[in-house]
């Protein structure tokens, strides 16, 4: 299998940049998390993966091919977000049979499976369903074509916890069955940490963070004490955000600790989570070198 590879893509709205120069390389059977806040451009690269809209500038690569038009196999990109046109008068199990002819397979025992584990009709039309059930639906349809590449753009919308927690499960033994690059485009970021394998982060219409989530979690930290002591022991470090709270002061950290840096017996250092780390790094007030 072939990596995925975007070189120096860049897309304009207008004179608006909405991506600059992304350099990415999306490796095969791996689950990606894609990161942002709003408007930060995660919908506008997963549907020029997808090959539904076209970048200004740039390249997506893939088994050596430039990805451009008629040259896109579409067979093997698939795209769910908030965007699929299914005909709202359609059933579901209709829409699964044109799914199936137009992608040439169909994991029929899955999407069966979970069709049942989340009580939908498959005799219900799409006008019928809710927004939570209308996202279900899709991200079933997604795990069951015989796409490589997933791209689910926030498949988790208007779904309850326990909807949430079903569906990341079902999404896990997708991969299991049949391993291939699903890459998941959500706000929920602590609901995916054991999810996803990879993170990447969005940030100003570039990618500031492409990383193993043990990699990211490993450098993220949040260092507590006297803030004397903290700012000096932090001194040269990547500081992504600083808090005083009564006489603790603490300071968000994104880097490798000095091994030879003293640790004073007044400071305690521990990791900060998927979810605190995000939140700092996407920041709007700090410039990150990361």
């Amino acid at each position: 299998m072939s990596n995925l590879e975007t070189k120096h893509l860049t897309k304009k709205f207008g004179n608006q940049v909405v991506l600059d120069d992304l350099n990415l390389n999306l490796k095969p059977n791996t689950i990606y998390a894609l990161l942002g806040r709003n408007g930060a451009g995660k919908s506008t690269l997963l549907s020029i993966l997808a090959n539904h809209i076209f970048a200004s500038s740039g390249s997506v690569v893939w088994q050596d091919k430039e990805l451009t038009g008629r040259d896109h196999p579409v067979q093997e990109f698939y795209l769910m977000s908030e965007h699929n046109l299914f005909n709202k008068s359609d059933s579901l199990k209709n829409i699964i049979k044109k799914t199936t002819l137009l992608q040439g397979t169909f994991d029929q025992t899955l999407a069966d499976e979970m069709l049942l584990a989340f009580k939908l009709d498959p005799k219900k039309k799409v006008s019928q369903l809710s927004t939570g059930y209308r996202t279900i639906f899709k991200t079933i349809v997604a795990l069951s074509v015989p796409a490589e590449y997933v791209f689910l753009d926030e498949p988790i919308l208007g779904l309850d916890a326990n909807h949430r927690v079903m569906l990341y499960r079902y999404i896990l033994k997708a991969y299991e069955n049949r391993a291939r690059t699903i890459v998941l485009s959500t706000h929920l970021v602590e609901e995916i940490a054991n999810l996803v394998a990879h993170i990447l982060i969005l940030k100003d219409v570039k990618i500031i963070v492409d990383s193993d989530v043990e990699d990211l979690l490993a450098k993220s930290y949040q260092i507590s004490g006297p803030k004397e002591e903290v700012q000096l022991y932090c001194q040269g470090l990547q500081i992504l955000d600083d808090e005083q709270i009564g006489t603790l002061y603490t300071c968000y950290i994104y880097a490798d600790l000095p091994a030879n840096r003293i640790i004073p017996d007044s400071i305690v250092i521990k990791h900060s989570d998927l979810q605190d780390s995000f939140i700092k790094l996407t920041e709007e007030e700090r410039e990150l070198n990361v």
